[in-house]
């Protein structure tokens, strides 16, 4: 780690790791002069460091020049100019460090429609930036025609006994393929526009501070998934991460519920800067957006329960079945809100 800080010329104080997230290893560094968040990137997930490097940058610039005041989670350079660092084998980048806090679990409908603001926010304040000139850092990370394509052949190539114990659930994942059928022809139809898209607004990736006693949402965080891409993700994201009272972990289905307050907040904070970008086609599909998601992540989980839990990590037999259900268990809450 010295031989890092020597890299960027820092005089540190203190440093530790900062235990959240689950992709990337973070630190928390304090030098004479500032404080920074410094993180190794997984280049085992991320296949290509210097795309999420490029579209940092290049987004970075972009706020500079037009938007100055708005608060972003600039790059810091090295001695030698660089903003992202190999080194033995892995890649490092640091950031400025922002005085907030992140949030894992939401408490009201208040957290959820400031941080649905500010992922709105992100995208809005970049509609006239070219979306098209972003690499993709996760190719196909969200297109659901690939995913249910790794359902079917997983079924085909996985665990049969995995296979044969759960034939509710792939009769119900089945059954409902029509969410692909209506992902297809939102993307074929000319007013579904790409835009800059986080790609993954879960409540842990906007930082929060209080004023006098007063929590407000102020910075949009964790910009590895930035990618040209549709307002569905975003949206779907929140709603499946923020409007439950307990994660994707929960065992317990009676304890899914979906709250109609919390769902009203984050579309009235979404659409606080959105509202009159999304033309109305797009805007017909807002609820579908979590539809979309939710039911892909059931999706998921269930393809790497057949494959042997070769994706997501497990700490228990069993755990991404215990996942698929509770996302199968959150899409029908989540229904009933229609």
């Amino acid at each position: 780690m010295e031989s890092i800080f020597n890299l960027y010329g820092w005089k540190v104080m203190s440093y530790e790791p900062i235990h959240q997230g689950l992709i990337n290893h973070t630190y928390a560094v304090k030098t004479n002069k500032d404080e920074f968040i410094l993180q190794s990137i997984n280049h085992k997930v991320f296949k290509d460091p210097a795309a999420i490097d490029a579209n940092i940058n290049s987004i970075s610039k972009y706020i500079n020049l037009n938007n100055p005041d708005y608060l972003f989670t600039h790059l810091v350079p090295t001695i030698e100019g660089k903003t992202l660092l190999e080194w033995e084998q892995g890649y490092y980048r640091a950031f400025h460090k922002i005085d907030g806090y992140a949030l894992s679990v939401l408490e009201n409908e208040h957290q959820v429609e400031a941080a649905a603001e500010q992922f709105a926010q992100f995208t809005f304040g970049l509609k006239n930036f070219n979306a098209a000139s972003l690499q993709n850092t996760l190719p196909q990370f969200h297109d659901l025609n690939l995913r249910y394509q790794q359902f079917t052949e997983a079924l085909q190539n996985g665990d049969v006994k995995r296979s044969d114990a759960n034939k509710d659930t792939i009769q119900y994942l089945e059954s409902n393929k029509h969410y692909v059928s209506t992902y297809n022809s939102f993307i074929a139809h000319p007013d579904a526009t790409k835009r800059v898209t986080h790609h993954d607004t879960k409540i842990s990736n906007v930082l929060f501070n209080k004023t006098n006693g007063i929590e407000k949402a102020i910075c949009v965080i964790d910009l590895d998934t930035v990618m040209a891409g549709y307002f569905i993700s975003d949206v779907g994201d929140m709603c499946r991460t923020c409007l439950c009272a307990v994660s994707e972990e929960e065992k317990d289905l009676n304890k899914i519920t979906v709250d109609p307050l919390k769902w009203a907040a984050l579309k009235k904070g979404y659409l606080k800067y959105m509202q009159d970008t999304l033309c109305n086609y797009e805007l017909d599909h807002f609820f579908y957006a979590g539809q979309f998601m939710i039911y892909m992540q059931a999706l998921r989980f269930f393809t790497d329960h057949l494959n042997k839990d070769s994706y997501y990590g497990v700490s228990y037999e069993g755990q991404n079945l215990v996942r698929t259900l509770n996302q199968i268990r959150l899409l029908e809450q989540y229904n009933k809100l229609n």
